[in-house]
């Protein structure tokens, strides 16, 4: 117990240091803190320049709340509990298969490092991609993830903020499945994760903003704007009740496991989820919000 104990201090003290390195130092490329900032920027000029819903405003609904949720998730959550937490179960990952014989390095099948640079970043972005989009399902599927997923779906008018507004306890379930995978297909160092990273963000913000793009064909590969409005549309036909348009970065999966649906524009579509207007407004009623008895045992079928 006094190793695990030891390895969860000194992850706060290890990120601590690291946060001060990024807002210090801003000279180097993979600098997450002013790389989001960047990113955020560029894509909130495109949706004042090319506005789809031009009667939104420019600080939309619940914009500073989900901008405070944007640099809270990427960067304090991480200080308050998701390094350490994850640092002390990949340790007790480890002793468990230690039991059998066995070690991380064992599980691994492949070594991207045997791999042309761009390959081995090709197949690290496909299978967290994949397992992602895996996670979010769950996440619509299980009533007590559901009621976490809540607060992303609480959106009621989009932006690219919005991409990240989640509950704290989201990170931890995408870590958690997603760590065996990425074990299987090790041999990734900072830098490689920083590039995919980026991407993803790049991504994520585009497919929450007020943007009508679609990327013509591209469509089929890449998630945007106009497909995943419907993730977050408030009404959707019984036989997708529990959600569509599952995919993080890629549509390429909700287009091979027919979970695409984009019946129409869906510009002027009214978003959030059934009892919506009962969902706590800010910040910490809504972090709080899963952690409620009675709202654990709620089942809300339809996202």
């Amino acid at each position: 117990m006094e190793k695990y104990i030891d390895i969860f201090l000194k992850s706060y003290k290890g990120y601590w240091n690291y946060l001060k390195h990024e807002l210090i130092n801003v000279n180097h490329w993979d600098n997450y803190f002013y790389g989001l900032i960047i990113i955020s920027i560029v894509v909130w000029t495109l949706e004042i320049l090319f506005p789809w819903r031009k009667n939104q405003k420019i600080f939309r609904k619940d914009f500073w709340l989900d901008t405070f949720y944007m640099f809270f998730n990427f960067f304090l959550l991480n200080l308050i509990v998701l390094i350490a937490l994850s640092n002390t179960v990949a340790e007790l990952f480890n002793d468990f298969i230690g039991f059998f014989g066995l070690n991380i390095n064992s599980l691994q099948l492949i070594d991207m490092n045997i791999l042309p640079k761009f390959w081995g970043l090709f197949i690290f972005f496909l299978v967290s991609d994949f397992v992602q989009w895996n996670t979010h399902r769950l996440l619509h599927r299980v009533p007590l993830l559901w009621n976490f997923h809540k607060v992303h779906h609480s959106v009621k008018e989009m932006g690219f903020a919005a991409h990240l507004r989640y509950h704290w306890m989201e990170p931890i379930v995408y870590k958690t499945i997603l760590y065996v995978p990425i074990a299987i297909i090790g041999g990734f160092n900072a830098q490689d994760v920083a590039i995919v990273h980026f991407f993803n963000i790049v991504i994520g913000h585009l497919n929450h903003a007020n943007l009508g793009w679609d990327y013509g064909i591209l469509k089929y590969i890449f998630n945007n704007p106009k497909m995943h409005i419907w993730h977050h549309a408030k009404k959707l036909p019984e036989h997708v009740r529990y959600g569509v348009n599952y995919g993080l970065t890629l549509s390429l999966w909700d287009y091979l496991f027919k979970t695409c649906h984009v019946p129409e524009s869906g510009r002027d579509i009214e978003l959030g989820f059934d009892g919506d207007e009962h969902f706590p407004k800010d910040f910490l009623s809504q972090e709080l919000y899963p952690l409620n008895k009675q709202n654990k045992l709620k089942r809300l079928v339809k996202p």
